[in-house]
């Protein structure tokens, strides 16, 4: 019996997983944007990755946290030629071309070098900007690692599907690669001894080695001429956008403009008052981040333990049904929640039910995190129901209570006291959880972590503030947890 039970669930899950794959290979063509709908729609939708200064990063300019930098500027002459506004989107780089794939932004701005891969998926302008490549490494192992050929056969970090990736592969394939996600978790490699070096361009090389004292550079001599270039990415047959994106570039090329971009970008960077701090005051200063931060992890956090809770209940009352198909399609549904990362669901919905229906990033993490946390709720408080004695409602019944006066009366009564502390450690797993909410651009804790290391080139102390945030805020409600737990014990 109990093995015909388990071959029923996963013949659920497996048929909910087929109908989400023939969801996902039957979906509409997703149509590139034309010149003439950006122009309907009165504005032109950037992406990029706002962890990579100086071309892109965060700042806070009149009271208002933006994105800036040298390729914010390249994509406001393109709206600007198109008479748009030019609204820029955030997350994190590998989700960019998936973003542009399922047409939540129009194009990636975002130091992506056009490699031939790439151009089978994506089109891509012309270059707008080459620069010479140059490794970081720590200053007291500079007298050994005098120049590349020192480092052909060391650890190196590079960013995950960046131009640097392609360059370590082809001019040092002796080197051993470390990919990390961006240039901050590679600063912190590079300082904890994980690698001898990173790779990056040399305005980025520079702008870390200027605010940290104990690394320095050097070049990587490589030929320019071999590079692809950093160019601008659309969605396939998106020629008239191309075409609108090429001559911005060349304006940009014949007036000299990339140096201008990079030095106003330079001046959100540097500040006389930021120099005379201390690398903890700086970053301290820069508390309305984390504040900022905090208030949206808090915001997801209550909405998704709300509708967690709500749809757990009604999916454990699922499960426990007499009817045979509520019962097994429920328990489908929720092994393949539990069965699947919550980053991957995430992604799902922010881009693949987003192919269907535009659903914004902060909104599109709630659901995801709500249905992501009612899976694990429902297994709770079917097992908290389940371990009432039977005898129980037995004695119920026989005193004449209803079936439905029995449930809400006696057994679901005990469960929720038999439940509570496993509730409440999945209360506090989701205020951790909802950190990944960051990788599609949700402005939480996590996301201004990384904005404050990109605009201060601190790579540890902002991990430091953001640990000590979340354990006062997971340990606030674990006493609260427990206040109740004792009251229900002497219930």
């Amino acid at each position: 019996m109990r093995s015909k039970k388990i071959v029923a669930e996963m013949s659920g899950v497996l048929a909910l997983l087929i109908a989400v794959v023939m969801m996902l290979v039957n979906q509409p063509h997703i149509k590139a944007a034309t010149v003439d709908e950006v122009k309907a729609k009165g504005e032109l939708v950037m992406g990029t990755a706002p962890d990579y200064p100086p071309y892109e990063f965060l700042a806070t300019v009149d009271g208002t946290q933006k994105v800036v930098g040298m390729d914010v500027q390249i994509g406001q002459d393109i709206a600007n030629k198109l008479g748009v506004k030019l609204v820029v989107k955030a997350m994190d780089f590998d989700s960019l071309l998936v973003a542009l794939e399922t047409k939540k932004i129009d194009m990636v701005i975002s130091g992506m070098s056009a490699t031939e891969e790439r151009k089978k998926s994506v089109d891509f302008s012309d270059p707008y900007y080459k620069s010479k490549q140059m490794f970081v490494i720590r200053k007291d192992e500079a007298s050994e690692l005098k120049s590349a050929e020192d480092i052909k056969d060391k650890v190196v970090g590079v960013q995950i599907g960046s131009m640097q990736q392609d360059i370590l592969k082809s001019s040092f394939p002796q080197a051993k690669s470390s990919a990390l996600t961006n240039v901050n978790d590679l600063l912190l490699s590079l300082k904890s001894n994980k690698v001898s070096a990173f790779l990056t361009e040399s305005a980025v090389a520079e702008a870390y080695v200027s605010h940290n004292s104990d690394i320095t550079s050097l070049s990587a001599d490589v030929n320019e001429e071999d590079m692809s270039g950093t160019a601008i990415a659309f969605s396939k047959n998106s020629e008239d956008l191309v075409a609108t994106a090429n001559s911005a570039i060349k304006n940009i090329t014949d007036n000299n403009l990339i140096s201008k971009y990079l030095a106003a970008a330079g001046n959100y960077l540097e500040s006389p008052s930021a120099q005379q701090q201390g690398p903890w005051q700086l970053v301290l200063s820069y508390w309305p981040y984390f504040f900022s931060g905090l208030g949206t992890t808090l915001l997801i956090t209550i909405i998704s333990i709300f509708f967690g809770v709500l749809l757990g209940v009604v999916f454990a009352l699922f499960r426990i049904s007499r009817f045979k198909l509520l019962n097994m399609v429920t328990a489908a549904f929720v092994e393949f929640i539990r069965g699947t990362p919550l980053m991957i669901q995430i992604m799902f919905v922010y881009f693949g039910v987003g192919a269907f229906v535009n659903i914004p990033a902060l909104i599109s993490g709630i659901i995801a995190v709500s249905i992501n946390s009612a899976a694990y709720v429902s297994e709770i408080i079917r097992g908290g129901i389940n371990s009432v004695p039977k005898g129980q409602t037995e004695a119920a019944r026989s005193l004449g209570l209803s079936a439905k006066d029995t449930f809400t009366s006696v057994t679901f009564p005990q469960a929720i006291k038999n439940i509570w502390p496993s509730l409440g450690n999945e209360f506090i797993s989701l205020i951790k959880e909802t950190s990944i909410v960051s990788i599609i651009g949700v402005a939480d804790l996590i996301y201004q972590l990384k904005a404050v290391q990109s605009v201060t080139y601190q790579g540890v102390i902002p991990i430091v503030i953001a640990m000590i945030i979340y354990f006062v805020i997971t340990y606030s409600l674990t006493k609260l947890l427990n206040h109740f737990e004792g009251k229900m014990k002497h219930e």
